[in-house]
């Protein structure tokens, strides 16, 4: 999918939850400092024991080792992606992602529509203007200011992550636990984390290829996510052939860690029957 100068993918740190058997629904994190999936999704993964999960943490991320000589973005996270799920026999999976997960889930979607059956997507911004729709609520620099307040002056704290998770991720900030900001905080603090602390992906406009996702989409929205607005939640939705959109309420970037039981409950309606063929979990990490 990459173009010959785009850095080689590096392999990809994963691993199963749920079920020791059956169809795999794939689980991908999002972009922030610090983020990896069995921290964004620890409680929808627990919530829903009978589903074959297979998590995997993006280049870069979490025990992902970064791309060389420079961060790949969604194209190079999707050819990462591609390479794990090939290796794992070319499954066809559902999706569960978050933010530039999401992003992920849709070039790899479009891409390579054989892999993907569905896609649960959670605060993903993968074009700004999707459909050609003007004048929706949008931060485009949000993400960049955090990532330069979390890793500048003195560095990162676990203030500083509780303080990020407060503003950006949370609705009610008081209900962030402790685990949740030392997980992440560790995540953040990896050699490869604060090598690229202040290194900005390359970003690719999805807008073009979002009618060619062949898959069903649920867009799944927290009401006062301060990254864009369920405005534009409503027209990524319409922009996906398939595509569908539910906002949820007193949630932010992060309604998966806020409001787990919602919705690992819309997202297990959305997936349904899991796909088939089958994956063996015979190698739970690499």
């Amino acid at each position: 999918m990459s173009g010959t100068d785009a850095p080689a993918a590096p392999p990809l740190a994963h691993g199963w939850a749920g079920a020791t058997s059956g169809p795999v629904t794939v689980v991908l994190h999002g972009g922030g400092p610090g983020c990896h999936a069995t921290s964004d999704f620890g409680a929808v993964l627990a919530a829903l024991p009978q589903r074959r999960w297979l998590w995997a943490d993006l280049p870069g991320y979490g025990a992902s080792p970064a791309p060389r000589p420079a961060p790949g973005g969604a194209e190079g996270a999707a050819d990462a992606l591609a390479l794990l799920l090939d290796g794992l026999g070319k499954p066809q999976v559902d999706v569960l992602a978050q933010s530039f997960g999401g992003t992920v889930a849709l070039r790899l979607a479009a891409a390579r529509p054989e892999l993907i059956r569905r896609i649960v997507l959670i605060g993903s911004q993968p074009s700004a203007a999707p459909g050609g729709t003007s004048g929706l609520r949008t931060d485009p620099h949000l993400a960049s200011r955090a990532r330069a307040a979390y890793y500048g002056g003195t560095g990162p704290t676990p203030a500083k992550m509780r303080t990020l998770l407060a503003e950006l991720e949370w609705y009610d900030a008081d209900a962030i636990p402790e685990p949740t900001v030392r997980a992440r905080f560790a995540a953040s603090t990896t050699a490869d984390a604060l090598a690229r602390a202040h290194v900005t992906a390359p970003t690719a406009d999805l807008g073009p290829q979002l009618g060619s996702v062949e898959a069903p989409v649920l867009v799944l929205w927290g009401r006062h996510d301060p990254f864009a607005g369920p405005d534009y939640a409503a027209a990524l939705a319409d922009a996906l052939p398939r595509g569908d959109l539910t906002v949820v309420g007193r949630a932010a970037h992060h309604p998966q860690a806020e409001r787990p039981a919602l919705v690992a409950a819309l997202a297990n309606a959305f997936l349904g029957a899991t796909p088939s063929p089958l994956i063996s979990p015979s190698s739970s990490r690499s």
